[in-house]
């Protein structure tokens, strides 16, 4: 992005596993504004969609465009089925650890090159990619895979991403970057760290690539000093994101309070000082509870550049969601019965997480064996003998005990991996016959999701655009 160019007032969510894929992000780039796919488990959505045809074309024909042509033929002879699985489970790649081997990189690289180029393709609007901070292993290989593509920003939440401004500056010189890996159970004074060289994979890359801006994700105007001030590398502006946006949320701020119905308490600690953000100097977006016209008229009143909107643009069209799961929300807040809840128990991460809710039950959310076979959420932990083992609150409870946990970590855990797949349409198909089920999540804005619809059934993220914006100032870098 040059200094002449205008800083959007939408921002479109990056929302859950490929709910925000390229046809949502393209459409909204498309108009302007900054379209946002999900970098969240990108390799296993990559090879799913090979596995179930790739009915469109559209993946195998980037595919040819990457810059390791081993890796892609390697990628469609082991999991291209043309004519789709016929009900059989979908093949897996290897779970991720701290040192995995340069093929499993590569194939992360690919299904970030691919998503990327496929949202970019058609215009010349800003393309993002969207990651979680908690999920470190993939990382690095997924901002060189959409970097490589030309993504122009990197969004991230669900911790504190002080060392990604950094590693874009060095995976943009193609050099070798580095990430803190966080291992429970570490000695003081001892620290491990995760590693990336992406001359490893293309030995004569040249030249450097253009590094995308940088834009946390942030729930205080204090992280967002610390993070202005404190990173390793320049960050470019802030998401300024509320308790009522979907997915994960910040846990409130002291102590934990919850209501008598199990969800947390968030109060006056937890509203964003925006007079603060407003001295960093930095632009910056408001998020969660933001999806109408008027909401984007405050922002921007306030000193916000714009909005990032998500709830609105998860139901459209060009969402991943699947059309299940899309007319069953629609119809629900159509007819008033849905509802949000926060709840603090979830999401194995052990950060609050939003539930959609339809007469009071998770929305076609249904009873699964406990089975860990992704592995995205897990965490690293010392062992006895000194090396790193991987558990996951939401797994078997005797593998999680066994790996030094304890039951009381699993009690009401739920397998994000598994069920943000089955809210696609790539749920797992398990021995028993059955089918993964979906926990699908979203924002407090699908309960004025009526408001919007005026009686569609369905709609368009041009929709969407249609009817958040109004004349505004333009922003510029």
């Amino acid at each position: 992005m040059t200094s002449s160019t205008r800083l959007p007032k939408i921002i479109q969510g990056g929302m859950g596993i490929a709910v925000s894929n390229w046809r949502l992000a393209r459409a909204v780039s498309s108009a302007g504004q900054l379209g946002v796919v999900s970098g969240t488990a990108i390799d296993t959505v990559l090879v799913r969609r090979l596995q179930d045809g790739d009915v469109c074309g559209s993946v195998r024909r980037v595919l040819e465009r990457f810059p390791l042509p081993d890796v892609s033929a390697y990628v469609l002879g082991r999991f291209f089925q043309p004519n789709g699985r016929s009900g059989d489970p979908y093949r897996l790649l290897p779970m991720y650890r701290q040192v995995v081997s340069p093929l499993r990189q590569q194939i992360t690289m690919l299904a970030a090159f691919v998503e990327v180029a496929l949202a970019k393709e058609g215009h010349d609007g800003m393309v993002g990619i969207n990651l979680l901070t908690k999920v470190q292993m993939p990382t690095l290989p997924t901002l060189y895979g959409a970097m490589l593509a030309g993504v122009n920003v990197v969004i991230m939440g669900a911790g504190i991403p002080r060392e990604i401004p950094g590693a874009l500056d060095l995976l943009a010189r193609h050099e070798t970057a580095t990430l803190k890996f966080d291992v429970d159970g570490l000695p003081s004074g001892f620290t491990e760290q995760l590693t990336f060289d992406p001359r490893a994979h293309l030995p004569a890359a040249t030249p450097a690539l253009d590094r995308p801006r940088f834009f946390p994700i942030v729930s205080a105007a204090s992280l967002a000093q610390t993070l202005a001030r404190k990173s390793n590398g320049a960050v470019d502006g802030f998401v300024v994101e509320g308790p009522t946006a979907g997915g994960h949320n910040a846990p409130p701020r002291g102590k934990l309070q919850l209501t008598a119905s199990g969800e947390p308490i968030y109060g006056e600690r937890d509203v964003v000082d925006l007079a603060t953000m407003r001295d960093i100097g930095l632009p910056f977006w408001l998020a969660g509870g933001v999806g109408s016209p008027e909401a984007l008229e405050e922002a921007l009143t306030a000193g916000a550049t714009g909005i990032q909107v998500g709830t609105l643009f998860a139901y459209a069209e060009e969402s991943g969601f699947s059309l299940e799961v899309r007319r069953a929300v629609v119809s629900a807040a159509a007819h008033d019965r849905i509802t949000v809840r926060t709840d603090p128990r979830a999401s194995p991460t052990g950060y609050p997480f939003k539930v959609a809710m339809v007469d009071d039950a998770p929305l076609l959310h249904g009873v699964r064996d406990r089975v860990c076979d992704l592995g995205y959420l897990r965490t690293a932990v010392r062992n006895e003998r000194g090396g790193i083992t991987y558990r996951c609150p939401a797994e078997p409870v005797d593998q999680f005990v066994a790996k030094g946990g304890t039951v009381e970590e699993t009690v009401d855990r739920q397998c994000l991996c598994n069920a943000l797949f089955a809210c696609i349409g790539m749920g797992q198909a398990r021995d028993d016959g059955s089918v993964e089920p979906p926990i699908v999540t979203s924002g407090d804005d699908v309960i004025v999701l009526n408001r919007f619809l005026k009686g569609r059934e369905s709609y368009t993220a041009a929709d969407v655009l249609e009817y958040l914006m109004r004349s505004a100032p333009v922003s510029y870098l």
